[in-house]
């Protein structure tokens, strides 16, 4: 009973920030769209909204740990996926990045026209001109000195395995020059599972790993580089998930899509 009265007061009150925080999320790019090109204030502003119907729900105890030298110098920052919530959590740190997200989510009222507004870059999966236009708009997010984040996984997998890493982030990071920025998630699954938009009780922590430069790296690195940030990412995520008494499975196992 205590679950499912939480539960529907951390939807009351997400859509209830999310409907106030539009109008001020607006404003803020009103007044900034003249001067701030890669839209860095109405972005961060975006992303508070969402840390504040976090903070409010009274389910999740979310933490993140470190931090950037220099909040402007440009990222392709790749993260593991667990859940709706790692949205939530990775917006936690203190800097601004523009999501790469499906485009079913910037058809969401209040929402998608905060994501819209913020810069963020969809993207319809299947759709060759789409991927090539989400392409060249992570390129110029990327030239404005703003991070980007991808899901390299594509999607959020069903079990404690991580799915295999799709190309494109590596390559956007390889053909622009910016370093890729790695984050381990750990505890997010537990708080909304793939398939329900339940609000459950939950810990999680997410953690900057160290970046690797691609300054000097062609094409023919993508497979080195992109295994490489998938094993920083699978020891970090494991180490998480040990604090925070997760069980995982051993390494090595093999996810299926």
């Amino acid at each position: 009973m205590l679950g499912t009265v939480l539960n529907w007061w951390a939807w009351v009150e997400t859509v209830l920030v999310v409907i106030l925080g539009t109008p001020v999320v607006a404003l803020i790019w009103l007044f900034t769209a003249p001067f701030d090109k890669g839209r860095y204030a109405a972005g961060r502003a975006f992303r508070l909204v969402g840390v504040t119907a976090m903070r409010l729900n009274g389910l999740w105890r979310f933490r993140t740990r470190g931090t950037l030298a220099d909040p402007r110098r440009p990222y392709v920052v790749v993260a593991n996926h667990e859940s709706y919530a790692d949205v939530f959590l990775i917006s936690c740190f203190p800097w601004e990045m523009k999501w790469l997200s499906k485009d079913t989510m910037f058809k969401i009222p209040c929402m998608g026209w905060m994501m819209r507004m913020a810069g963020d870059i969809h993207l319809v999966r299947g759709d060759r001109d789409s991927t090539i236009n989400a392409i060249a708009q992570c390129r110029d997010r990327l030239a404005k000195k703003v991070s980007v984040m991808v899901f390299p996984e594509g999607t959020r997998s069903k079990t404690q395995e991580m799915l295999p890493f799709k190309d494109g982030a590596f390559r956007l990071a390889i053909e622009s020059g910016a370093p890729i920025l790695p984050i381990a998630v750990a505890g997010t699954r537990n708080a909304m599972a793939k398939g329900t938009f339940r609000f459950l009780k939950a810990k999680a922590l997410a953690q900057v790993l160290d970046p690797i430069e691609t300054a000097h790296m062609t094409l023919s690195d993508l497979p080195t580089l992109k295994a490489m940030a998938r094993e920083r990412i699978d020891m970090g995520r494991r180490a998480l998930a040990a604090e925070l008494g997760i069980a995982m499975p051993p390494v090595g196992a093999t996810a299926s899509v």
